[in-house]
């Protein structure tokens, strides 16, 4: 299994530092963003079989740039989201979160539309109180949600955040290299729609 390691490894750090370079300030939320890519089922069983970036990616003064290195078990949040989804779709092992706009989100369902993308979400607010009483229960609970809300597989999953929670916008792929391509989507429609 190392070898599959070692290429994820190689793979989201490449694509980590793609990201830095296109530097979209604008798509990073305050708790920073973070790039998951899980090795593939049956392997993936926890958060510690899904790569991540150590302390996030995060707004440096004008700049975009990872904390620390790409490491197994470097992500919670995002990592726990990727696991759910492939529980439904087992080839889709990668992730990013970007931040929650009314203007992105806009710009994304536009896009979503011209492209064919698929966008659902999820709402805390429907969340069962068993699930809220369950720690961990509520990312799972809510991409299910989602994935079952539109019947078929959405590229892109928004919620609306909560008490102290961030809304936020989760884009999937079947590895970085494709998230990538949908956030470069995202940064050409913003120029396309706004110059």
């Amino acid at each position: 299994m190392s070898l599959e390691k070692w290429r994820i490894y190689e793979e989201l750090t490449n694509a980590v530092r793609e990201f830095e370079s296109i530097n979209p300030v604008r798509l990073i939320p305050e708790v920073g963003t973070n790039f998951v890519y899980s090795l593939p089922l049956p392997y993936a069983r926890s958060t510690k079989d899904v790569a991540g970036v150590k302390g996030r990616i995060v707004k440096y003064g004008n700049s975009v740039k990872a904390v620390g290195p790409v490491e197994f078990g470097a992500s919670d949040h995002l990592a726990r989201a990727v696991l759910t989804y492939m529980r439904f779709y087992p080839e889709y092992r990668s992730a990013i979160n970007i931040r929650y706009s009314r203007e992105i989100i806009e710009e994304i369902i536009e896009i979503a539309q011209e492209r064919g993308f698929k966008v659902s979400f999820y709402d805390r607010r429907e969340e069962p109180e068993e699930i809220k009483a369950k720690e961990g229960a509520t990312i799972p609970w809510g991409i299910e949600t989602a994935i079952k809300r539109i019947k078929e597989r959405p590229d892109i999953i928004y919620h609306l955040g909560d008490v102290g929670k961030e809304p936020m916008i989760l884009v999937f792929g079947r590895n970085p290299r494709e998230v990538l391509e949908k956030i470069k989507m995202l940064i050409e429609g913003h120029h396309h729609h706004h110059h």
